[in-house]
């Protein structure tokens, strides 16, 4: 898997939900990591933390969007 999720990893993610939590487990598991390393090193530098708050928000996107389906079913019929 790659660095950042593909549209053909979101379009998978919403057809199957075991690469959906999959997809999700992984790039969560990748900001946890990068927020642990930032209080290991004491790190208050303000580009770090802004680079955190950018992660924090695509892992919401990412997350909104493999639910979009959920939330919109698409059209329904008459």
């Amino acid at each position: 898997m790659s660095d950042l999720a593909t549209e053909d990893d979101i379009a998978r993610a919403r057809s199957d939900p075991a690469f959906r939590q999959q997809l999700l487990a992984h790039n969560l598991e990748r900001l946890l990591a990068a927020l642990n390393n930032m209080r290991k090193n004491n790190d208050k530098d303000p580009v770090s933390a802004r680079q955190i708050k950018e992660g924090v928000d695509l892992a919401v996107k990412l997350a909104d969007r493999l639910h979009q389906k959920d939330r919109n079913p698409g059209p329904r019929a008459a």
